[in-house]
């Protein structure tokens, strides 16, 4: 089964600071169809202009990723955390009992472009953590590499749930295959450029929910960075 969410679809928010995408039901945009895939709640394409940002605000039993894709985000929050997110940084939050945090884009004259992706966790009310990595881009060239997962695997950000997260950057014409698992469902974000997945074409922003596939087979046909969510 293969269901592609189309870039042009999402649901949108847009704001003198902020543009942004929603693949899944968010904040003033509802779409009974789109609700989520599994434990994936949220994925947001955010752009945000120079010196603009979200204030604090809280969040609780949420497991909440952001992902650099262009220019540098700032994050602080109540446990005590600041820190700068930039392009080849992974941030994982894990709210838990709940946590209170801010992110602002950091620079005074450049917009910072970046995916929030939420994942509902599988235990509540855990004590909050936070964690960021630099991922090498050697380490996902033409190929993915596991950045999230619940294990902390391969030197992955732990998440609280029985879930995966690859990322890759591919050059054009590059190929990559990710072997599937009976009962899993798989979710691939399209981060920038194109690429044909199982015979579907894909492009900037789309999402592609995957199920009872034998193997997600990725062809990039222009320079591209894709994302895969394996999920229960």
């Amino acid at each position: 089964m293969l269901r592609k969410r189309f870039s042009g679809e999402r649901g949108p928010t847009q704001t003198g600071w902020l543009n942004s995408k929603h693949s899944f039901s968010f904040g003033h945009y509802y779409d009974a169809d789109h609700m989520g895939f599994g434990p994936l709640r949220v994925i947001n394409e955010d752009r945000v202009t120079p010196a603009a940002g979200f204030g604090t605000h809280p969040h609780a039993n949420m497991e909440i990723i952001s992902y650099v894709l262009d220019g540098e985000l700032a994050h602080k929050d109540s446990m005590g955390n600041g820190s700068v997110i930039r392009p080849g940084d992974i941030q994982l939050m894990s709210a838990g009992t709940g946590v209170r945090h801010s992110e602002f884009n950091n620079s005074k004259d450049r917009g910072v472009h970046f995916l929030q992706i939420w994942i509902m966790p599988n235990v509540e009310n855990a004590t909050p953590s936070y964690q960021q990595q630099t991922f090498a881009p050697a380490d996902m060239e033409n190929k993915f590499r596991v950045v999230i997962s619940p294990d902390g695997a391969d030197n992955s950000l732990r998440v609280n749930q029985d879930a995966r997260m690859m990322a890759g950057k591919f050059k054009k014409g590059a190929v990559s295959d990710v072997s599937t698992s009976s009962g899993r469902r798989y979710w691939l974000q399209m981060a920038r450029g194109t690429a044909n997945v199982n015979s579907v074409d894909l492009e900037s922003g789309d999402g592609l929910a995957i199920m009872d596939e034998d193997k997600i087979f990725v062809q990039a046909t222009s320079d591209a960075e894709i994302l895969i969510l394996d999920l229960p």
